[in-house]
């Protein structure tokens, strides 16, 4: 590999990521803190002093050494602006927030995570170390907290974010080539480097999509929305467009809807139609509905019978559809009114607890 192209490394051999450029602006006291709470996917900015004290580190030298690639945002979509009557609602709604009285208690190792202390995973394991207190006790796991209570981590105070508003939502384009994920040991774009970044929160997708797919992408804020989007029980439609080398039979079509076995279990599409192709070439199109999100269950229900997808593109999660006139790598951020809608369609309340009978949320 040429020197000048290869990622800059870390000690720990792991990847100079993209989120380590975004973190270089953040300073020596960010260094500080990242390092103190365990993230070790945080980086020293270039010519920033070594935790040692000793002058410019090894991530700065490797910073400077192999310049990062800068990548470029996605651009908004530019739309008229809406209706009044919208636009106040989306104003009343910006403004609204929760009082810290009326959020229910979470797991602790849920708080901390949601706070960017560390992966829930991670928290649990700090918890059973002993390194959490809360109240001036030590944390068990199971405990829960509120706005309320003072946490600790490793002796220093945590301060805890909580929902008190109206997540944010994005419809994105995703183009083929990016990847849905933070942390990628091949150096790839991410579809986070292309988003706009969030200032006091962090973008989670809802589901994902392979490298060589593209289309609709949601992304929120909320963790809530996004679990209750992603969850099996629930079964959102995910609808595709499928381009093909090939043609499929009545019989086969038949077949996908009533079911074929694959090597991870029973699959089958909730709909399938013909949607043509050129008259004089192998494409075919055909639009899917499918409920279920494993790994390249499309292609791998077309390559069941022989037949390649030669593209693949969602243009429908649920019921929020991909806009024709948002075109690939473009994004549009939902406003107010229209979250307010998704959360309630997701029957979850505007800061992400779950609805129940009664107008009670838990």
């Amino acid at each position: 590999m040429d020197p000048d192209t290869r990622p800059a490394t870390r000690r720990d051999g792991q990847a100079f990521h993209q989120d380590d450029r975004r973190n270089a602006g953040r300073g020596e006291a960010a260094f500080k803190h990242e390092r103190q709470f365990g993230n070790k996917n945080f980086a020293v900015p270039g010519g920033a002093p070594s935790p040692d004290g000793r002058g410019s580190n090894e991530f700065g030298k490797a910073r400077r050494e192999a310049p990062a690639v800068k990548v470029p945002r996605a651009k908004k979509l530019a739309l008229r602006a809406p209706k009044q009557e919208i636009a106040e609602r989306s104003a009343r709604l910006r403004e609204t927030r929760v009082d810290y009285s009326n959020i229910e208690p979470v797991r602790l190792q849920k708080a901390l995570a949601a706070s960017g202390v560390g992966s829930r995973r991670e928290m649990e394991e700090w918890i059973e170390a002993g390194f959490i207190t809360v109240n001036g006790k030590k944390a068990e796991l199971g405990d829960k907290v509120g706005p309320q209570d003072r946490v600790t981590a490793k002796g220093n105070p945590i301060k805890l974010k909580w929902a008190d508003r109206l997540p944010r939502v994005i419809m994105y384009h995703k183009q083929e080539g990016e990847i849905v994920s933070r942390d990628d040991p091949g150096g790839r774009i991410t579809v986070f480097d292309r988003l706009p970044q969030a200032k006091s929160s962090r973008w989670v997708a809802i589901g994902r999509l392979d490298v060589n797919t593209s289309g609709l992408l949601l992304v929120t804020t909320s963790g809530e929305l996004a679990n209750r989007m992603m969850h099996p029980s629930f079964e959102f439609d995910r609808e595709y467009a499928v381009r093909v080398l090939g043609e499929l039979t009545r019989e086969q079509m038949k077949e996908m809807t009533a079911g074929i076995e694959l090597e991870d279990g029973t699959a089958h599409f909730q709909r399938i139609s013909e949607q043509g192709g050129a008259d004089e070439g192998a494409n075919r199109w055909y639009k899917v509905v499918i409920r279920e999100g494993r790994n390249r269950e499309v292609r791998r229900m077309f390559e069941h019978f022989g037949i390649t997808v030669s593209r693949l593109i969602r243009v429908r999660f649920g019921n929020i559809g991909l806009p024709p006139r948002l075109k690939r790598g473009q994004y549009y951020e939902l406003n107010e009114a229209e979250v307010a809608a998704v959360m309630k369609w997701a029957g979850l309340t505007s800061t992400g607890q779950i609805k129940v009978r009664g107008g009670d949320a838990r």
